[in-house]
């Protein structure tokens, strides 16, 4: 398997610690992608919508345990079962605010991500799709609403 990423994401997140850990926490957090020159062209059409899903490596993340202690929690948890950044292929999605787009330039808001992150793909967000009218949050059932004020620590370092 071969993934090349498509583009950076800049931020003002220099540390992993004390960064949001969702984009609810980085409510009005300013950043900016710079998509390479090969894929500008994929784009056109994208400035229509509010919202977009990035695709993303957690570029300073090494290693993986398949249970974890959450942000959100003290107990151990399937890895699967959280956000944590310490996963078997180091992916991570985050839903931003798409402001505007300037040539290969893409400003966003809301942003949970770590300056100079290898950005592999962008979605619309699209709520009728990616919102479901069900659901349940298993572990997280009466936690969620703490989320946005939440910021990292110490526990996914790679010390």
């Amino acid at each position: 398997m071969k993934i090349e990423p498509i583009g950076i994401i800049n931020t003002p997140f220099k540390q992993k610690e004390g960064m949001p850990i969702q984009p609810t926490g980085g409510t009005g957090v300013k950043g900016c992608i710079e998509v390479f020159s090969g894929f500008i062209e994929g784009l056109c059409d994208l400035e229509g919508f509010s919202h977009i899903i990035l695709i993303y490596r957690f570029h300073e993340s090494e290693g993986y345990n398949l249970k974890v202690k959450p942000f959100m929690d003290d107990q151990l948890r399937g890895v699967f079962s959280t956000r944590a950044p310490k996963r078997p292929n180091s992916i991570g999605i985050s839903v931003v605010k798409l402001n505007k787009i300037d040539n290969n330039l893409v400003f966003i808001e809301n942003i949970d991500i770590l300056d100079g992150t290898p950005l592999l793909d962008i979605k619309p967000f699209i709520p009728s799709v990616d919102s479901p009218d069900e659901y349940k949050l298993g572990w997280l059932k009466g936690k969620s609403d703490k989320i946005s004020s939440k910021l990292s620590d110490k526990r996914f370092s790679n010390e």
